[in-house]
C-alpha cells in the first residue's frame, strides 16, 4: 500500500505547517523555563532559618495554619516586639480555652492583648481582617508571622491590602523542612509547587488590580465588624 503523498490537495490544511509546530514548541519551552526560573527565585525567598525580627512593631499579625506559627508569635508578643496579636484564620468553634490548653504558659498575654479573627478563609481574607484590625486599633507597622513558603504570597496579599503599613516578615521554619532537603521529599516538593502557583496566581492578580483590571480587597469582608478579643467565648 502506497504512502500518503503529502504534496496532495489538503495535506497541508490536515497537519500543522514546520513553522507553526516549531513555534509551539518554542513557546512551551519558554514557559517552561519561565516556570522554572519563577520557582528557583520563588525558593530563594524562603528562610532556611529563623531570624529574630530587627525591630519592633506596633502590632503582630500570625496566620494560622502552619505547625508552631501561634506559639512563635506569642514568643514575640511575650518579647515586646508589638503591643497586640491578632491571630487570623482561627476556627470559628475555637476560642480562647483551645489555645491556652497548647500555650499553657500564655494565658495572661491572652486575656491582655491577642485578638483571635475568625472570619478569614483564606490569604487573601487573611489581609483583609488584618487591614480592618490596624486601622481600627492605629497601628502602622505590623510584624508578620507565617511559615517561611507561605511569606511571599502573604507579603503579596498584606502589602496590597495595606501599603502604608510597614510590614517586618517573621517565616517560622517547620521541623520537617530543618531534617531533609525539599527535594528529597515528594509532599514538600508538592507543597511548594502548589504553593508557588498560588503565590503567581496572587502576584498577577495584584498586579491586573493596580491598573483596573481585577477587583480590590472589599473593606468590609464578610465577618464579623472586629476581631474578637481573647477573653471572649
Amino acid at each position: 500500500m502506497s504512502e500518503p503523498d503529502d504534496r496532495a490537495p489538503g495535506a497541508a490544511g490536515r497537519r500543522p505547517r514546520g513553522w507553526l509546530r516549531a513555534a509551539i514548541v518554542g513557546a512551551l519551552a519558554l514557559v517552561f523555563v519561565g516556570a522554572a526560573v519563577g520557582f528557583i527565585a520563588f525558593l530563594s525567598q524562603l528562610r532556611g532559618s529563623e531570624v529574630k525580627p530587627a525591630r519592633k512593631a506596633d502590632g503582630i499579625v500570625v496566620l494560622t495554619g502552619g505547625s508552631s506559627r501561634v506559639s512563635d508569635a506569642m514568643e514575640l508578643l511575650a518579647a515586646g516586639y508589638g503591643q497586640r496579636l491578632l491571630i487570623s484564620g482561627v476556627h470559628p468553634t475555637n476560642d480562647v480555652h483551645d489555645i491556652s490548653r497548647t500555650l499553657p504558659d500564655s494565658h495572661k498575654l491572652l486575656n491582655c492583648c491577642v485578638d483571635l479573627d475568625r472570619s478569614a478563609i483564606n490569604t487573601r481574607s487573611n489581609a483583609a481582617e488584618t487591614r480592618r484590625w490596624a486601622r481600627e486599633r492605629g497601628f502602622t507597622s505590623l510584624i508578620v508571622v507565617t511559615s517561611n513558603y507561605h511569606m511571599p504570597r502573604a507579603i503579596v496579599e498584606l502589602s496590597h491590602a495595606m501599603p502604608d503599613v510597614t510590614l517586618i516578615p517573621f517565616a517560622v521554619v517547620g521541623d520537617k523542612w530543618r531534617d531533609e532537603p525539599w527535594w528529597t521529599s515528594g509532599a514538600t516538593l508538592r507543597l511548594l509547587l502548589s504553593e508557588y502557583a498560588k503565590y503567581v496566581a496572587a502576584e498577577v492578580r495584584v498586579r491586573l488590580a493596580a491598573v483596573g483590571l481585577a477587583p480590590e480587597i472589599a473593606d468590609q469582608p464578610i465577618g464579623p465588624r472586629r476581631p474578637a478579643t481573647a477573653q471572649a467565648n
